[in-house]
């Protein structure tokens, strides 16, 4: 696919209009108001559909087949998490290097790998039990060249005692009850960042009320669709009157 198409695709979710989670950290921005995605980005991008739609071919990775559906309902709301996870701004990539990443059940790696290529400076891990996916995931990291990328063949229960800064959870089965298992992920004071349904955002509440929530963001596009965050406190709540985040 062509990468002035592509970018064209994402417009909306690079928007200026897209709030910022850290708003002390400024972003590249074009001309006219929105972020900017490099020709490198975008030709990564390219190259990870054609990849996507051959391996899609011979195992079950997305029902989409359609590439600027692809862009629009992967790479654009995984680009919508990134934006909100990591501002970036050129000139201080230490606001980003190094975090720990970790997304639960990886699937064809959305939202993992585009955040990876939003804020290259993080470490990534892809958590996907099914060997297939695991390594296309693996051919997708080797063909984009990728750094500091661990794919990890296993469920996310059987991490026990791993803990990362972000935890990200996008169109997994069985949400009810992998949520807490991603919660548990979650270093303290860290994120655990969620691309899901309006539907399922007060079951998220619900199941984990020791997390501050921050206010939903609607993901440009969908009429239902919006990514939440949760931070896990730095220390054990001293009272039963904390706030949520805003």
């Amino acid at each position: 696919m062509k990468p002035d198409r592509i970018a064209e695709l994402l417009e909306p979710f690079l928007a200026s209009s897209t709030p910022s989670s850290e708003p002390c950290h400024s972003e590249p921005r074009s001309a006219g108001g929105s972020a900017v995605v490099t020709a490198v980005q975008l030709q990564n991008i390219s190259t990870y559909i054609d990849i996507l739609l051959r391996w899609n071919a011979r195992i079950n990775l997305t029902a989409i087949r359609d590439e600027e559906e692809i862009v629009t309902r992967h790479f654009g709301e995984s680009l919508f998490a990134a934006r909100h996870l990591f501002p970036l701004c050129s000139s201080v990539p230490s606001v980003v290097k190094g975090c720990e990443v970790a997304d639960v059940g990886s699937g064809a790696g959305f939202p993992g790998i585009p955040i990876k290529l939003w804020a290259p400076e993080i470490s990534l891990t892809l958590i996907e039990s099914n060997q297939k996916k695991a390594t296309f995931l693996k051919e997708v990291t080797r063909a984009l060249t990728l750094t500091n990328v661990n794919i990890r063949m296993a469920r996310a229960e059987s991490l026990a005692g791993a803990s990362f800064a972000v935890v990200t959870l996008r169109a997994v089965e069985r949400f009810e009850s992998i949520l807490p298992v991603a919660a548990n992920l979650v270093a303290r004071g860290g994120r655990l960042a969620l691309l899901i349904s309006q539907t399922q955002l007060p079951q998220a509440r619900s199941a984990l009320p020791a997390l501050n929530w921050s206010d939903p963001s609607a993901i440009p596009a969908s009429q239902s669709r919006v990514f939440a965050i949760a931070c896990k406190r730095s220390r054990p709540a001293e009272s039963a009157h904390d706030e949520p985040i805003k």
